[in-house]
C-alpha cells in the first residue's frame, strides 16, 4: 500500500495571526491573510495551513472553508514551541526604501531579537512606513520558517538611542574608519549586545566621536573594502549569528 503522505506538507503556505493560540481552536481569516491563502495558494477544504502567533510557536491548522473574504481554519497539532532568540539587537540608519527594505527583510532572516531604525544626520530617508515594514518582517519570518518575530520599532535619532542605551549592552558600531576585526570582537564578548550601522554616506565627525565616547560602544571593521549600508548589515548580523548566535550552536 502507497505510504500516508506525511502532515502537514512541507509545501502548506505558513502565516503569523494574532494569538496565543490553542489546540482545538478554529479561528476566521479576513482581509488580506484571507486573499492570500483562497487566491493566491488557493486553499480548499481540508488542506493545511501552518500557523505562527509569535506566541505559542507553530501549529498545524486545517481548512474548514475558504471563501472570497475569509478562510476558517481549525488548530489540529502544535509543531514547534516559539524558538529562543539570540539576544542581539539591530541598530540600523535609515536608507533608500528599497535597500532597507532588503535590511528588513535578512535582518529578520537571519534572526536578530530586534531592529530598531536610527536617524542620522546623512540619512537619505528620515521616516518609516511601520505598516509596510511590519509586512515585510512577517513575511520575512514566514519565508524562513521562524516561529518568532523580531520587535520592530520606530525610528529613533542617534542622540537619543546613544542617551538611553541600556548600561549592559555592549555596541558594536561598524567604522570604515577602522576598528578591530568584527569575528574577533563577537567572538570575545559574551551578554546581551547590538550592532549599529550607518546610512549611505557613514557617519559624521561628531557623530564618530559621539559614538566612540559611550561607555558601551565597540568600533569594529568588517574587512578592508567599503560596504554599503545594506550590505556591512547583513554580513555583520551573519557573522554575529556564526560566533556568537545561534548558527554556533547548530
Amino acid at each position: 500500500m502507497p505510504a500516508t503522505p506525511a502532515w502537514p506538507p512541507r509545501s502548506a503556505p505558513r502565516l503569523f495571526v494574532s494569538g496565543p493560540l490553542a489546540e482545538g481552536q478554529e479561528l476566521t481569516l479576513d482581509g488580506n491573510p484571507a486573499n492570500y491563502l483562497a487566491r493566491v495558494m488557493r486553499v480548499g477544504a481540508g488542506d493545511a495551513v501552518i500557523l505562527c502567533d509569535d506566541v505559542t510557536g507553530e501549529w498545524a491548522a486545517e481548512v474548514l472553508d475558504a471563501g472570497k473574504r475569509h478562510v476558517t481554519l481549525a488548530l489540529r497539532d502544535k509543531l514547534r514551541d516559539r524558538e529562543a532568540v539570540p539576544d542581539f539587537w539591530l541598530c540600523a540608519a535609515l536608507l533608500k526604501k528599497p535597500n532597507f527594505d532588503l535590511v528588513l527583510e535578512k535582518a529578520t532572516e537571519l534572526g536578530v531579537a530586534r531592529i530598531q531604525p536610527v536617524l542620522t544626520r546623512r540619512c537619505v530617508a528620515d521616516k518609516l512606513n511601520p505598516e509596510r515594514a511590519q509586512t515585510i518582517v512577517s513575511e520575512a519570518a514566514e519565508q524562513c520558517a521562524r516561529t518568532a518575530l523580531p520587535e520592530l520599532t520606530g525610528p529613533m535619532k542617534l542622540d537619543a538611542l546613544l542617551a538611553d542605551w541600556p548600561e549592559d549592552r555592549a555596541l558594536f558600531f561598524a567604522d570604515e574608519q577602522g576598528g578591530e576585526p568584527a569575528a574577533a570582537q563577537f567572538a570575545a564578548h559574551s551578554g546581551p549586545a547590538a550592532l549599529l550601522v550607518g546610512p549611505e554616506g557613514g557617519f559624521d565627525d561628531a557623530e564618530r566621536a559621539a559614538i566612540r565616547a559611550h561607555p558601551a560602544a565597540r568600533a569594529i571593521t568588517l574587512g578592508p573594502r567599503i560596504l554599503r549600508g545594506e550590505t556591512a548589515t547583513i554580513a555583520a548580523c551573519a557573522v554575529w549569528m556564526a560566533t556568537r548566535g545561534d548558527w554556533s550552536t547548530v
